[in-house]
């Protein structure tokens, strides 16, 4: 409004000054009358426009008032909306919370049960890699490595096969089955046969036994057990009924495998090198030397006995028949005793040595056997250390064979040293008692022949 009066003003103004001039504009042109009017006319015009204006802004201001009004009564209701939203919506939050607690809660106990799934398929997997029952059955290990590794809740299908094959392992490995399945040869080729497993530690064909390798395949041993094994194996592949005893592997094959790469008896020969070959030499040559005179000691000790039944036809096939030949009648006349008695003792020495003979050495071989076990000994010692200098402890696989014939050698050593003691102390009690024989006939025929002169 205070707009409005200004305005006036300055149209007044102008007027004023317009009227001010006008005696000089009169004068200077007949029309100012007009532009007077014009001016009076456009004062006029413009005093409405304001009013109008001044009106117009009368009317817009209550306007307003109703629209703040009407403004200020929507935000009331707006106000009263949200406030019925906020508390919903904090309803709706704790509704959610405990919505996610209990979630959080089945979902525990699912995980839970979930995570003991799949730790009972992967020991069962395991457990089933390792075991014989997995060559008849070996689709079990699809079904086992999907619940392994699944990431999400098995269906009912899967936790009833995991069921049943638990089962079927505790029902099969107290079973003894015959069944046909691929074998692998040591060369590599496979071909399908008869293969009877015994629970999940044995399986055998052909009299072989067999492993399970990494992809579930029956392989034969490329080194079978010894030959007892092997015809229990077969004996056990023939029946078809009763009891029948078998080989059993508690450690699913290891110990055949271990049994089957034990060296028999040359390889623990030739793991005692050159010293191990000269001790069972050694050994040879004593026994045979010892048991070539234990024959002759024991046909010497017969035919003397039968001499000694028969003592009128003295024979020179023994020692007792030439001392008999040698003091007979016809080759000893009467003598004095005094020499007599040497000539019987120096019979009795000359038959001594072929009784006593081999005896020392025996007793050598016996005593140098063990002497070259423990060279044996030494020298494999040697090497193992050299062994360590070279490639120190981490294999020990590469001190195997110094250790080895360190002791094999010692084991030849006492292998062949007892048996030729032995062998020694018979040959001695026997020689001793061909010896006591000889002496007793002596002293008899020395006897006689005193006997008989005047």
């Amino acid at each position: 409004m205070i707009r409005a009066s200004w305005k006036n003003a300055v149209g007044l103004a102008g007027v004023v000054a317009l009227l001010a001039v006008a005696p000089q504009l009169g004068a200077q042109s007949p029309d100012l009358n007009a532009l007077l009017r014009e001016v009076e006319q456009a004062a006029r015009q413009g005093g409405e426009i304001n009013r109008e204006r001044e009106a117009r802004f009368l009317r817009d201001r209550s306007k307003q008032q109703a629209l703040l009004r009407e403004a200020e009564a929507e935000q009331k209701q707006a106000q009263a909306r949200i406030d019925a939203i906020r508390k919903r919506f904090e309803a709706q939050q704790q509704e959610i919370q405990a919505l996610k607690t209990q979630l959080r809660d089945n979902v525990g106990e699912l995980d839970q049960m979930y995570a003991g799934i799949r730790q009972t398929a992967s020991d069962l997997r395991s457990t089933a890699s390792e075991s014989l029952i997995t060559a008849q059955t070996p689709e079990r290990l699809d079904l086992l490595d999907r619940l392994a590794e699944r990431n999400e809740l098995p269906e009912i299908g899967d936790l009833e096969a995991l069921w049943v094959t638990m089962l079927e392992q505790a029902v099969e490995a107290g079973r003894s089955v015959r069944f046909d399945a691929q074998v692998v040869r040591p060369d590599g080729v496979g071909q399908t046969q008869s293969v009877v497993r015994v629970g999940p530690f044995t399986a055998m064909s052909d009299g072989e036994y067999l492993s399970l390798d990494a992809d579930g395949r029956l392989v034969a041993l490329p080194q079978q057990p010894s030959w007892g094994w092997a015809r229990t194996a077969s004996a056990f592949e023939a029946a078809d009924s009763g009891v029948v005893p078998v080989m059993i592997d508690p450690s699913r094959g290891t110990l055949l495998k271990v049994e089957g790469e034990r060296p028999d008896l040359l390889e623990r020969i030739r793991q005692g090198g050159a010293v191990g070959f000269l001790i069972l030499v050694i050994g040879f040559i004593g026994i045979v030397i010892a048991l070539v005179q234990w024959r002759y000691l024991s046909s010497a000790g017969g035919r003397m006995r039968r001499q000694q039944a028969d003592r009128a036809n003295p024979k020179p096939n023994n020692p007792l028949g030439r001392l008999l030949l040698t003091f007979s009648d016809d080759a000893a006349p009467t003598d004095d005793p005094e020499l007599v008695e040497l000539r019987l003792s120096e019979a009795v020495l000359k038959e001594t040595p072929r009784i006593e003979r081999a005896q020392s050495l025996v007793k050598l071989f016996a005593a140098v056997a063990p002497l070259l076990g423990l060279l044996g000994t030494v020298t494999g010692m040697i090497a193992t250390f050299q062994a360590i200098t070279v490639f120190g402890t981490g294999d020990p696989k590469l001190m195997a064979g110094g250790i080895s014939q360190a002791l094999v050698t010692t084991v030849l050593g006492l292998v062949a040293a007892i048996p030729l003691l032995f062998l020694n102390s018979l040959l001695v009690a026997r020689a001793k008692v061909l010896i006591q024989m000889l002496d007793e006939e002596s002293a008899v025929m020395l006897a006689d022949r005193m006997e008989r002169q005047p």
